[in-house]
């Protein structure tokens, strides 16, 4: 029963669903009882069609929660951003509502109950997810993986995925080492085979298999491998393993090989057509509500400079296939930051920021009039941040498969932003990379609709800005 929990789509997060979309139900009875406990006619009256009008309101804010990404199993977020999320999922779940109950006035709930259901099962949800979060580190509820290797290849699993997020999903039971290799993982960690593969995940339990070895010619137990895969054993490149456990692309663990056969950059003529669509309703929304503070931010700028001196920057980037066009900010630096026609990177406590650009890199306001970009064509909501062109000439040449950051267009917001601080330097630049890759490789609109939210919870706290 335990490793049937462990699989990858069913385990925890199966049990997570149903109890959640359990306690939404029982959120809408509650508040039933609490709004008509003193009238006991109106409450048997209501309560003739309480359990479909408890499925649909739990059914309709599950999906909304869903939507937001609240059941993704690799989704990382600090405890702030998954209540922010699952506040806004709410929020769009009684908006939802409202509409059904346009189009089915027989599922009707009145506004009082409606409320308090939302409110209730806001906290049955958030306090249930935290005692959750607990249970799912327990080691017998994640999957067991074993890695076939022991070099240096499957040693970055040891050395560079330390940290309990990073291991949330799965429990290493051991290394083996593979034929001629010298391991790098300490002996306590790695297993001796005494049988067959199949034997030892068995004895195991094992669910996965990681294939890490440092040079599979000839060294790969094929045989064992296919054994374990009829027994139900899932068998994964480690690659693969590394960029779903991680939400990154390892560069030195990539191949061309890999990027040709591997799943992803699904840059389909629909799946580019429905991201324009998105690009385009989102943009417009955004300057309908935003127009009062952008129009705050550029009387602030004119105050502080005074006439005569620009309100908005005008900067040349490198965008979809390499094509340049101009990037437009609210201008947040002196006039004479780039005197000498050198690009440089913006740097911790700048002393070229004015006063009012300090505030507005805080709050990312600087980057509002980049909507104009985004409707324009030239840049999407979501997307690998545009790059100066100096810079971007300079790090295609130091750093392998750069340009394939620039297969789509650049983005206002991005998966690498949200993973990794804030970057200045070439080794940044190569960090940042790996995350624009897993995002060009995986992008749809559900992460888009994930990065978004998880970009309100940063600009909220001021987190990574310079």
């Amino acid at each position: 029963m335990l490793r049937f929990l462990r699989q990858q789509f069913v385990r925890w997060l199966l049990l997570l669903g149903v109890s959640e979309f359990l306690l939404l139900a029982a959120a809408l009875n509650l508040a039933t009882y609490l709004r008509f406990f003193l009238s006991p006619d109106d409450l048997a009256t209501y309560a003739t069609a309480l359990p479909q009008r408890s499925l649909l309101f739990a059914g309709v804010v599950f999906v909304t929660m869903a939507a937001l990404g609240q059941y993704r199993a690799h989704l990382r977020s600090s405890w702030i951003g998954l209540v922010a999320r699952q506040a806004l999922g709410f929020g769009m779940g009684g908006l939802a509502l409202v509409v059904v109950f346009y189009l089915l006035p027989q599922a009707y709930l009145g506004r009082g109950v409606l409320g308090m259901a939302l409110l209730i099962g806001f906290v049955l949800l958030a306090a249930f997810r935290t005692l959750f979060m607990r249970l799912v580190e327990v080691d017998a509820f994640k999957r067991r993986v074993l890695i076939l290797g022991a070099g240096q290849r499957a040693g970055q699993i040891h050395n560079r995925m330390r940290r309990r997020a990073d291991r949330r999903g799965f429990f290493v039971v051991g290394y083996i080492r593979g034929c001629h290799e010298e391991s790098v993982v300490p002996d306590d960690y790695i297993l001796h085979r005494t049988g067959s593969l199949r034997e030892l995940c068995r004895r195991q339990q094992v669910d996965e298999i990681v294939v890490g070895v440092d040079d599979r010619r000839g060294n790969l137990p094929m045989d064992d491998l296919l054994d374990c895969r009829q027994a139900g054993v899932t068998v994964t490149d480690l690659t693969t393993f590394v960029e779903r456990e991680s939400g990154r692309v390892q560069l030195n663990l990539l191949d061309p090989s890999w990027l040709v056969f591997s799943g992803g950059f699904n840059a389909t003529p629909l799946n580019l057509l429905l991201k324009r669509g998105f690009d385009v309703v989102m943009a417009t929304g955004m300057i309908l509500v935003l127009w009062p503070l952008m129009l705050l931010t550029a009387l602030a700028i004119r105050l502080e400079s005074g006439k005569g001196q620009p309100i908005l920057y005008r900067q040349e980037r490198v965008g979809e296939h390499g094509r340049t066009f101009w990037l437009y900010k609210f201008r947040s630096m002196r006039t004479d930051a780039e005197m000498d026609g050198v690009a440089r990177w913006a740097t911790k406590n700048d002393d070229r920021v004015t006063r009012v650009g300090r505030v507005c890199r805080k709050l990312r306001f600087d980057e509002l009039p980049q909507l104009w970009n985004v409707l324009k064509g030239e840049m999407s909501i979501v997307g690998p941040r545009p790059e100066r062109p100096q810079f971007v000439a300079d790090l295609a040449i130091k750093i392998r498969y750069y340009g394939l950051r620039h297969s789509l267009k650049p983005g206002l917001a991005g998966w690498a932003q949200l993973s990794y601080p804030y970057g200045a330097s070439e080794e940044d630049a190569a960090e940042k990379l790996k995350y624009d890759l897993f995002y060009v490789k995986n992008h749809n609109l559900f992460l888009d609709l994930v990065i978004l939210v998880e970009t309100f919870e940063i600009v909220l706290f001021g987190r990574g800005a310079r």
